[in-house]
Parts: structure tokens; C-alpha cells; sequence
């Protein structure tokens, strides 16, 4: 008896060491409730004010600057059928971030479910600037913010060449007292194993007028690579960008009352209702439901027998079309 409470004071002195010394004992180590998770990925990590950044697509955009240390990649059409980003971040903040470019109309709508996050662009026309204010966003525009936080990239041509500096950004949007940036404080995917009944699937082609995208899976990497116009999508440090998952969602894309400078009708996507969508994750793809009641509310997936369909923890793509997705094995 004498030695058996001996053992357990010396693993009870080990726990305490450990618990000191800020180590996780092994016990706790496949507790949720014990490892702090970043809400938007999925995976261990911290959960900091959401900063959602719109990035020039074009093909003089590229390579785009920072956009690998995003959380979520939205993919939305805008005029003459090509394509531009809206990065969001959470879990990791990177120097610079870029091609910053100008907000669509699109962007209201689909960024209402993550709360009140901060809004980087390069600007916005005077007709969409009411509707901007009025959203629950804060306005972290360059408009509004000085060249030492967006400046120019000489390396760059002019539109492409307007480069963020996030921390910097943060830093003064939080000095002001009458700005709020929200973090994350719940999941907006549902994180966990693949869905039953997925087909396997080697590559994924997702369409707009103007502009294509692919992804193929990596099995050695078990990442979804991700191609550009047919070239790989490489980040500028040379990253061959990738999704852990992917989702190709078909929204209803029609004309808005907002246009470009150049007299180009600015498409709106609309991310409310509901509709198809196809998801790619582990090499195969799930045929999905999507349904978004209002603005406020997170959009649900599920697969086509009503269950919540679990994204892999990882990088999150989601691509906004209105065309079908084209898959392959």
C-alpha cells in the first residue's frame, strides 16, 4: 500500500510538472475541450479578428502575394467573366498581402456570416459606397487608410501593384476606439470525417466566362492543387497553392445596377437560398446541398441524404459559379 501511494504521488508531482511547464498530458492530448482550435480551419491554432482581403485574379495578378496563409478563399465572378478573390483570415496574418483591389457588391451578402470582420480593398464606386457603410462591416479600405499601410509594389504595373500591410492595418483600426473587429466565436464549417459514398476523383474543373480553374489531387501530398488558367496556381514565395477542401457552389450570378469605369455590368452571386454544390476532399468529390436563409445565418452543407457534410480541417476554397462542375476520376 505504502508503495502504491508512493506511484501516485510521484505521477500526481508529474502531471503538476507538466501542467507547469504548459506541456498537455497524454490523457488530454485527443480532448477538444483541451486544445484551443482556430474556428475557420479547423485546427489547433488561435482565433484573431477576422480580416477579409479582396485580391486582384487576373493573370497579371499573379502570383499573388500572402494569399497562403489564408483561412478561406472565395472565388466570385465580376465584370467581363473574370474572376477576383475574397481571402479571409483568422488564424495567421502574413507581411504583405496582394493585388488589393476594389470590393463588389457580391461581398456584402457573402461575408454577413462571419460578423462584424474588417474589409481591406482598394476601393469602391460612389453608388456602392452607402451600402458599405450600412453593412456590418468595418471599412478598412485604402481609401481610408494611408500609403504606409497600402503601398505600391514597383515591381508590379499599375492596377495590380497595391500591396497590404495587415498587422499594420490591425494595428491602427485598433487604436480607434469607434471600430470593432469580431473574432470567430463558433465554427463556421463543420469539421470532421469525410461524408459516406464520395466518388473518387483525380481532377475538378470549375468555369466562368472569362476566367477557369482546376484542382487536382496530389496523393502524396493528399492536398488538392490547385490550377490557374491551366497553369499551377503558385503563391509569390513559390508555393504551389493548394485546398484541403474544396467547394465548387452553384449560385444564381445576374447583372446588378452597379458597373465598372469601363461601362462593364458588375455581376451579382448571389450566396443566399439554396442550391448545389459539389465538395472535394481525401481525393474523392460529394454531391452537396447548400441552403442559407438569411445574411446573418452560416451556410449549411449537406450531402444528398441530409447529413452535415464535415469538412477536413485545412485550407477551405470555395468557388461561386453558375455552371456545373466538371469531375473526373
Amino acid at each position: 500500500m505504502k508503495f502504491l501511494k508512493r506511484i501516485l504521488l510521484v505521477i500526481s508531482a508529474l502531471i503538476l510538472l507538466l501542467a507547469v511547464a504548459g506541456v498537455t498530458p497524454l490523457s488530454n492530448l485527443n480532448s477538444d475541450e483541451k486544445i484551443e482550435r482556430n474556428f475557420l480551419n479547423g485546427l489547433p491554432g488561435v482565433n484573431e479578428q477576422i480580416l477579409v482581403v479582396k485580391i486582384d485574379d487576373t493573370r497579371a495578378a499573379h502570383p499573388q502575394i500572402g494569399l497562403e496563409y489564408a483561412d478561406v478563399v472565395y472565388v466570385e465572378q465580376v465584370e467581363g467573366g473574370l474572376t477576383r478573390l475574397a481571402a479571409v483570415y483568422s488564424s495567421q496574418l502574413p507581411p504583405l498581402i496582394g493585388p488589393v483591389r476594389s470590393a463588389r457588391i457580391s461581398d456584402i451578402e457573402l461575408l454577413a456570416q462571419y460578423g462584424r470582420v474588417g474589409f481591406a480593398y482598394s476601393g469602391a464606386q460612389k453608388k456602392m459606397r452607402p451600402v458599405i457603410a450600412a453593412a456590418n462591416l468595418e471599412n478598412l479600405s485604402a481609401e481610408r487608410n494611408p500609403p504606409s499601410i497600402y503601398g505600391k509594389d514597383p515591381e508590379r504595373p499599375g492596377p495590380v501593384n497595391m500591396v497590404l500591410k495587415p498587422e499594420l492595418l490591425l494595428d491602427r483600426a485598433n487604436a480607434n476606439p469607434k471600430i470593432n473587429i469580431e473574432k470567430a466565436n463558433s465554427y463556421l464549417f463543420d469539421f470532421g470525417d469525410a461524408p459516406e459514398n464520395g466518388t473518387l476523383t483525380s481532377t475538378a474543373k470549375a468555369k466562368w466566362p472569362s476566367a477557369k480553374y482546376e484542382l487536382r489531387w496530389n496523393e502524396i501530398d493528399k492536398k488538392w492543387l490547385i490550377y490557374f488558367d491551366d497553369q499551377p496556381n503558385l503563391a509569390a514565395n513559390g508555393e504551389h497553392l493548394f485546398a484541403d477542401t474544396a467547394i465548387i457552389q452553384e449560385v444564381s450570378i445576374t447583372p446588378s445596377i452597379y458597373g465598372d469605369k469601363f461601362g462593364e455590368i458588375t455581376p451579382f452571386s448571389k450566396t443566399t437560398g439554396t442550391g448545389n454544390a459539389v465538395m472535394l476532399r481525401d481525393g474523392f468529390s460529394y454531391k452537396l446541398n447548400w441552403e442559407r436563409n438569411t445574411e446573418a445565418d452560416k451556410t449549411i452543407w449537406r450531402t444528398l441524404d441530409g447529413e452535415i457534410a464535415s469538412f477536413k480541417p485545412g485550407r477551405i476554397w470555395i468557388f461561386l459559379t453558375d455552371k456545373p462542375v466538371v469531375l473526373a476520376p
